[in-house]
């Protein structure tokens, strides 16, 4: 017996069919982005991190990406040297490791990263700088949440052509809001105390100039650094040149003299910038932060040291 489909029946089949397919559609869809998804987050290789404030995708562990009006390429890659530790407290483990970045020059720079590993998986890092050219010698479990790192550097004031030889270590904490690494200073349990910090207690990093008129410098890159020796000396390195000197630090008061410097030149140094302090500087004290302040001359501003 044949069958008759009234037009009604035909428009409901029609619009169930349309239905059906719709939800195959979005269910599919929905199934390939979670499998995309899973395919970016589920290897730490391959997701996003941030090098000296930049975004970096990486791919099976490499970024390449092109300079303009130029043939180099910023590349970036991963290094090694992993550990997988909790890095936040949630009882996952989470991966660090050393990235390095080439941008067209002879520097290869070192920076150490992490992938914490949630729930929808890996999320990227900010790296931190390490140096130009350093020699990495592993990493450890430290205490609580840190880990530590081992590299091997140059001394202040020598070239770059000279292999790495003065061995440190940095002992790491990761800020999972802000997804930054933060030094912990070996047997620092709260605030510093000025009264009981030197000049040649360490070397001194500059970390930022700001003059009166509200202009602000700060590196780049973290090339910068003085070194004060007991005998009235100093030693310095910049981005560019290496320095040294005398100096006389009484009563808070300080003057630099018979400052010299190797003579290269570097296309977009900050040398000038950071050579300020030589020049200008006329008062230094030290701040509960761990940091050494000088005053320019003239109350013009403040050069910042950590």
């Amino acid at each position: 017996m044949e069958k008759i489909f009234s037009r009604d029946s035909i428009g409901g089949m029609r619009n169930t069919l349309i239905y059906v397919i719709g939800l195959v559609v979005i269910v599919g869809g929905l199934f390939y982005l979670a499998q995309d998804k899973s395919a970016l987050s589920s290897d730490y290789k391959n997701i996003e991190y941030t090098v000296d404030k930049k975004p970096v995708q990486l791919t099976n562990g490499l970024s390449e990406l092109s300079i303009a009006s130029s043939s180099a390429k910023i590349v970036t890659r991963y290094f090694g040297n992993e550990i997988k530790k909790d890095l936040n407290g949630d009882d996952r483990e989470d991966i660090a490791f050393i990235l390095t970045q080439e941008t067209g020059g002879t520097g290869t720079f070192y920076y150490v990263a992490a992938a914490l590993n949630t729930e929808d998986g890996y999320v990227g890092s900010d790296a931190l700088y390490l140096g130009d050219r350093i020699a990495p010698q592993g990493m450890e479990p430290g205490p609580g949440s840190s880990i530590i790192v081992n590299y091997a550097d140059r001394k202040i004031g020598e070239a770059m052509t000279v292999d790495p030889s003065v061995g440190k270590s940095l002992r790491l904490l990761l800020n999972e809001n802000t997804m930054q690494f933060g030094e912990v200073a070996e047997d620092f349990a709260g605030e510093a105390n000025p009264e009981r910090m030197t000049l040649t207690m360490k070397t001194w990093n500059w970390t930022k100039t700001t003059y009166e008129s509200g202009k602000v410098v700060t590196p780049r890159e973290q090339l910068f650094g003085i070194k004060f020796l007991a005998n009235g000396t100093f030693v310095a390195g910049s981005d560019c040149n290496s320095m040294g000197g005398k100096y006389s630090a009484v009563n808070g008061s300080i003057t630099f003299s018979d400052v010299s410097s190797t003579k290269m030149y570097c296309a977009n140094s900050q040398e000038d910038d950071f050579k300020v302090v030589f020049d200008q500087a006329q008062k230094f004290r030290f701040t509960s932060k761990g940091e050494l302040i000088f005053d320019l001359k003239m109350d013009s501003g403040t050069i910042i040291f950590k």
